[in-house]
């Protein structure tokens, strides 16, 4: 018995021992983490190929290579020898060989692996990148996607210049209702059209007609049709939330709707059997946040019925079982990512939890499964501990067939992650938020306070790996992060809590956890701070506009005016009736009300204020309306200007490394 007692606090004291000899997660350590996104598991379920996500350090770039590794985690090797980017794996029907693209000198082109000769070979040569690759009931011809450019009005033939002169650049014509877009900037002209190419090789065929954008493409057992789904209406410029499905016949190339109704349908998958289809949509109602539900309907859209899970969560990603009876999906559930099923019997399981962790940043929703014809499943399966590994279910069991991250966080201690529960002092709500405590967290000790807000607001944040939110807990706070009212994954109700009415008792919301929090004892009233970004910037700064608690503050990428924000953002034509009612000239009383800039002259706080030059979402005049009048004010204020950031701040490495170091360089100067 003692020599048990003696060796149990052996143990004990050598593994704390260990664990305080492994340092806290640090910046650099972004360049080393790597993750799993969109697996795919073969036909029979023996093989499964992924992307395999990682950092590159010399260029600063996210990268993507395929991996293979079979079902019982043997086996584990990269799909070619080439060092570029891979992405979209896709098995032929009969699991011999899978289809993928691949980046050339000349662009991204379609490629083809024989499982059993490991032999590649590019099938195309296309003047722009494919992508939703399908292949036929056969295994003879790839459907996918593709970009056709188009021409923009010209008003004026340009001078003919002399010979090596240096002219300025002309100027930029535009017609088109969306012209831009966040990340890619000004949008060349022309569609997305559907083509099919011999899946040995040949000339690539298109499908489709028109200046519409059309869809993934999915085969009829015949291999005769394709359906998609697009918004071919005469008005589809304007009639933007909208989109039906649609048949194109491979012969003649004649287009026939399927559904048709004034909402969107859309993720589109045919029963084995070729009988039924099933979609997701939602009539639209026009209102802030809308359940996302499941139907089915035969392939001419007769007999189509909406799907009653009882969930009161939105679905996505519907993929049939072999039997073409049950239908697997996945949703979100009080912020965890579940893969559940429909059987046929009429009710719904729950089949794993945890799905998600491909959004490296802050811990957002995301991540994808696949079935094989046995029902195996694979999908990307995430923790606060680590970011998406591939994890397989059979038999109702959940493995781990990677730990692409035991090199390095596996030498870290992290921050611990709990859950805290409270109830709103608005109307006695359950509102749901995280805790994450420093590395080597001591209980008799007290800490300053980091409030993180998540975007959207349409969105959640969960029990996910967060670099971000780790990198604040290494620099020695206590992070809150809550989902206040108008988060996704409680209901369709609680979601449109901000119809008409955003920013609104959400920052009450977050005021209560923050209370909460304090409650708990280790933090203080006289030390917090509070940041976010794009929705969560909209909030940290009507925050600082309500109160004056918080000793310093980080805006990034906000909305401080509804009026300027909704005419000069890339998706301007977006928020009328759905965010506040009637456009902003026609209402610009509630644009103005719930606009944080009609609160700065309230604001006392210490501010940073962050932005991507290229951000086209909350665009720089935004930031700017805050600094400058904070300026004009003479409260301490920086503005911080990241180059070549688009809304997605923190898309290459160094930037999130750099937004996580000012934000917390200049919370430092006020502890």
């Amino acid at each position: 018995m003692l020599t048990r007692f003696v060796l149990f606090f052996t143990l004990l004291w050598s593994t704390s021992a260990i664990a305080q000899d492994h340092p806290a997660f640090t910046s650099m350590d972004v360049f080393e983490l790597e993750w799993v996104t969109s697996p795919q598991i073969s036909p029979d379920g023996e093989w499964v190929v992924y992307e395999r996500r990682g950092m590159d350090i010399m260029k600063d770039r996210r990268t993507s290579r395929l991996w293979l590794i079979k079902a019982d985690g043997s086996e584990h090797q990269k799909l070619s020898s080439n060092d570029v980017n891979e992405s979209r794996p896709t098995w032929s029907p009969d699991g011999s060989r899978i289809a993928f693209v691949s980046s050339t000198d000349q662009g991204s082109e379609l490629f083809v692996y024989w499982i059993a000769t490991a032999k590649i070979a590019r099938l195309s040569q296309l003047e722009n990148s494919p992508g939703n690759l399908a292949w036929s009931p056969d295994g003879k011809h790839i459907a996918f996607t593709k970009f056709v450019n188009g021409s923009e009005l010209s008003l004026v033939k340009a001078p003919r210049k002399p010979k090596g002169a240096e002219w300025a650049d002309p100027p930029r014509v535009t017609t088109r209702f969306k012209h831009e877009r966040d990340g890619s900037g000004k949008m060349k002209p022309g569609f997305t059209h559907i083509f099919v190419i011999p899946s040995e090789g040949g000339t690539a065929r298109k499908v489709t007609k028109g200046d519409f954008n059309h869809g993934a493409p999915k085969w009829t057992n015949d291999g005769q049709h394709l359906l998609f789904s697009s918004n071919i209406k005469e008005d589809w410029e304007y009639d933007f939330r909208n989109s039906e499905i649609y048949k194109v016949s491979l012969s003649g190339g004649k287009v026939s709707p399927i559904t048709d109704r004034n909402g969107p349908d859309y993720s589109l998958a045919i029963a084995p059997n070729g009988k039924r289809m099933a979609y997701v949509g939602f009539d639209d109602k026009v209102q802030t946040y809308q359940l996302t539900n499941l139907y089915v309907s035969d392939l001419e859209g007769r007999n189509n019925k909406k799907i009653d899970l009882k969930l009161d969560r939105s679905v996505s990603n519907p993929v049939w079982d072999s039997a073409s009876r049950g239908i697997y999906f996945q949703y979100d559930d009080k912020g965890n990512t579940k893969i559940g099923y429909f059987g046929a019997d009429g009710k719904v399981r729950k089949v794993a939890d945890d799905l998600g962790g491909v959004g490296i940043g802050r811990p957002y929703g995301g991540g994808s499964f696949s079935v094989s014809n046995n029902g195996t499943i694979v999908y990307t399966h995430t923790t606060p501990e680590h970011p998406s590994e591939l994890a397989i279910v059979r038999n109702g069991k959940t493995t781990l067939l990677t730990n692409l991250n035991e090199d390095l966080l596996g030498q870290r201690t992290l921050g611990q992650v709990e859950e805290i529960w409270y109830k709103s002092t608005v109307d006695g709500r359950d509102i749901q938020g995280w805790i994450v405590k420093p590395p080597f967290f001591d209980n008799t000790k007290k800490y300053p306070m980091l409030v993180e807000n998540h975007g959207g607001p349409i969105s959640n944040y969960g029990d996910r790996f967060s670099p971000e939110i780790q990198l604040y807990a290494s620099a020695g706070y206590v992070v809150f992060y809550p989902n206040p009212r108008g988060s996704t994954s409680y209901g369709e109700e609680f979601g449109n809590l901000l119809y008409h009415n955003y920013p609104g008792e959400d920052y009450n919301d977050v005021m209560d956890g923050v209370d909460a929090v304090l409650k708990q004892g280790y933090t203080s009233e006289d030390s917090l701070y509070v940041t976010g970004g794009s929705a969560g910037g909209i909030m940290t700064a009507w925050m600082i506009g309500k109160n004056n608690r918080f000793r310093s503050a980080a805006v990034i990428k906000p909305v401080m005016n509804w009026i300027s924000k909704t005419l000069t953002a890339d998706n301007y034509y977006g928020y009328a009736n759905s965010r506040y009612p009637g456009q902003p000239w026609e209402n610009y009383e509630d644009y103005w009300k719930f606009s944080p800039i009609s609160l700065v002259g309230n604001i006392q706080t210490p501010t940073l204020v962050m932005v991507g030059l290229s951000d086209l979402r909350t665009p720089l005049s935004e930031a700017k309306q805050l600094y400058h009048a904070l300026k004009i004010r003479k409260i301490d204020t920086a503005l911080v200007e990241i180059p070549g950031a688009s809304h997605f701040i923190a898309n290459r490495p160094s930037q999130l490394i750099t937004k996580i170091e000012h934000i917390l360089a200049w919370f430092e100067r006020s502890r």
